[in-house]
């Protein structure tokens, strides 16, 4: 009889894993062909990426922007770049610093007239 129920557990417990092996396997399946959209996702997001660095890299050629200086000087007032447009960095004006407030002054005369000094 004890034979008899430990084949019976143990022909269960087979089952039991075998159940989840499976729903394992589909659930893989199914993680699987999600991860194979994405990429695919990503494939697509990289190609237009790429045709939109393409456009802006011909839309940002010098000879065009140059025209479109030209035609639309009366609106703009843009001028072509020259070397001389260029500030240099002597002109650049910094932030004078805060002066720090005295905390704890210190009082000279009378420090000397104690040592016998003349103050002045």
């Amino acid at each position: 009889m004890t034979r008899f129920l430990i084949n019976l557990c143990i022909a269960l417990a087979v089952m039991g894993l075998g159940t989840w092996a499976y729903q394992e396997h589909y659930r893989t399946q199914a993680v699987m062909k999600d991860v194979r959209g994405l990429q695919a996702r990503i494939g697509d997001a990289h190609e237009r990426l790429a045709i939109l660095r393409a456009e802006w890299a011909y839309l940002n050629r010098p000879d065009r922007l140059r025209d479109l200086a030209d035609l639309n000087f009366d609106r703009l007032g843009l001028l072509p770049m020259e070397p001389d447009s260029f500030g240099s960095a002597r002109y650049i004006v910094y932030p004078i610093p805060d002066i720090l407030p005295i905390t704890d002054p210190i009082d000279v005369q009378s420090y000397l007239a104690t040592q016998g000094e003349d103050p002045l």
